[in-house]
């Protein structure tokens, strides 16, 4: 019995299965310890606290010995996925959202194989192409909504600042203040400052460092204004009233525009998924008429070549529909 392509085509399919398991089996082995650590800093807390540290030290020792569940797979991904995992607001490791990765895609696949009659090869595919997807849009979309409910509130919590400060209250005390009395996620972020500075951090600093976690215009024109009116001096109250007054502005212009660009979008969503609907429907009702695309080289090149134009025309719209106010 020889060498087939079939032949060849299962062995692929079988290490594409065990590579996946082994990365689920290796991500739960690793987050093994997390209870373990856990108890450890608890005792190491107690420990240092029965010695007579200073309870900012503790903190400050706290924080040093804080890890991650999965620290090993925390490294593969830590210059890009560690600020837009930060951004959602929720305490979500690297180690966690490759195990979400890697469910999803088991998920998909398998369930892909068992409904559509495509064929092994093409749903593990499409099962990967799943994985990697689906907890990329869902984190992306979780920060953008809390980046956009930050953006809202900003203006009212710049608005207490001024109150606190023509009240004769220091600029730091006043963002505190602020950050005890505005809601989530405005509130949380300024409430930050607060813990920092008892550990001995700069006030500015400790802002740039929630800039770069928000990652948004409006918050670093806070920054610079403060910046400017401590090296030039004058009346701060006043420059923060008129950058409130600016950014309720410009969160107008956006809506504005955003109405305007609606039917763009919605264009791009429909043609976007097009595709993918009448795929699914002929992989439901006639399976052979799709055949040479997943069962032939020229149906492979001829799918990357329908996938590289649809993403390009998609990508394309989206930049037409978004304005930089």
């Amino acid at each position: 019995m020889g060498f087939t392509i079939d032949t060849a085509n299962g062995l692929g399919i079988l290490a594409t299965l065990a590579a996946m398991l082994s990365l689920a089996m290796l991500a739960i082995a690793i987050g093994g310890g997390a209870t373990y650590r856990r108890y450890k800093r608890r005792y190491n807390t107690v420990r240092d606290r029965a010695k007579g540290v200073p309870a900012i030290a503790i903190a400050a020792l706290s924080l040093a010995r804080a890890q991650s569940a999965t620290p090993k797979i925390d490294r593969v991904a830590r210059r890009w996925l560690p600020r837009r995992l930060a951004r959602t607001g929720r305490s979500i490791t690297i180690g966690q959202y490759g195990l979400m990765v890697v469910g999803v895609a088991l998920v998909a696949a398998c369930g892909l194989v068992y409904v559509t009659p495509l064929g092994i090869l093409p749903n593990v595919l499409i099962g990967l192409f799943l994985g990697i997807t689906l907890p990329h849009l869902t984190i992306g979309r979780l920060g953008k909504r809390r980046v956009a409910k930050f953006i809202e509130l900003f203006p009212d919590a710049i608005d207490l600042i001024v109150r606190a400060l023509r009240s004769g209250l220091p600029i730091s005390e006043a963002i505190i203040g602020a950050g005890r009395e505005i809601a989530d996620p405005v509130g949380a972020e300024l409430r930050l400052i607060e813990s920092g500075m008892r550990l001995g951090r700069d006030l500015e600093a400790l802002l740039w460092d929630i800039a770069k976690r928000i990652d948004t215009p409006e918050f670093r024109f806070f920054i610079i204004a403060l910046s400017v009116q401590r090296e030039t001096g004058g009346n701060l109250a006043e420059t923060l009233a008129n950058l409130a007054d600016a950014l309720r502005r410009r969160r107008q212009m956006r809506a504005k525009v955003r109405a305007m660009s609606s039917e763009t979008r919605a264009t791009t969503m429909i043609l976007g998924g097009l595709p993918l609907v009448v795929i699914g429907l002929l992989a439901m009702t006639s399976p052979a008429y799709l055949g040479p695309l997943f069962h032939d080289v020229r149906g492979y090149f001829l799918d990357g070549v329908a996938v590289a134009l649809l993403i390009t025309g998609v990508t394309i719209m989206n930049k037409m529909a978004n304005f930089e106010i």
